[in-house]
């Protein structure tokens, strides 16, 4: 672990998340992405894709042989049998490739691990620090449909497959506030920053 510690952080979809690790990202840390890992982990060709390929079979390939995400979405949401059956192929890969890039990091590297599902799998106490990004359910709704374009059922759906937002902010050691805009979000984020590296 590096010596300036270890940090978490979530937040519910569409809340904002992406966008503080960018920013974080930007100010020097080393930013571990835990959902572009899992999409590396069953690129064509790997053995992730192939133990997913196994389970639940062809129809879940688009034709240029990757994985139809959407896809095995629509399979394992409302299905949590479906559902700890991907996890049990994916999060072993994805924590050791995480556990490879925390490696390389280097001794005063800021960690900051990008974690969706940090509350719903119980994963606060591998962290130095949990930061959580907050909006409110009707801001997070907004932006999946506003910008992400995506139908309010399925945002809706997504957003109860998630932990509430009160477990979300009773694991959280730091709490970014992102009902508002962008200006009122970095502010928030270089506070943070400073709080880490001790500037």
């Amino acid at each position: 672990m590096g010596s300036r510690g270890n940090v978490g952080l979530t937040g519910g979809i569409g809340a904002g998340k992406s966008e503080v690790a960018r920013l974080l990202a930007e100010l020097g840390a080393v930013v571990i992405d835990s959902d572009r890992i899992a999409r590396e982990v069953v690129a064509p060709g790997t053995p992730g894709l192939a133990a997913v390929v196994a389970e639940f079979g062809e129809s879940v390939l688009l034709p240029d042989g990757s994985l139809d995400r959407p896809g095995l979405g629509r399979i394992v949401f409302g299905a949590p049998e479906r559902l700890a059956a991907l996890n049990a192929i994916v999060h072993p890969l994805v924590g050791a490739r995480a556990a490879e890039l925390t490696a390389a990091a280097g001794e005063d590297a800021v960690l900051v691990n990008d974690v969706p599902l940090l509350v719903e799998n119980d994963l606060a106490g591998r962290y130095d620090l949990v930061v959580v990004v907050d909006a409110a359910p009707e801001t997070q709704l907004d932006r999946l449909v506003r910008l992400r374009g995506m139908p309010e059922a399925d945002a809706r759906a997504r957003m109860a497959a998630q932990a509430s937002r009160e477990r979300r902010l009773a694991v959280a050691d730091v709490v970014i506030d992102n009902d508002g805009p962008l200006a009122a979000l970095e502010p928030q984020v270089h506070s943070l920053w400073e709080r880490l590296t001790g500037a």
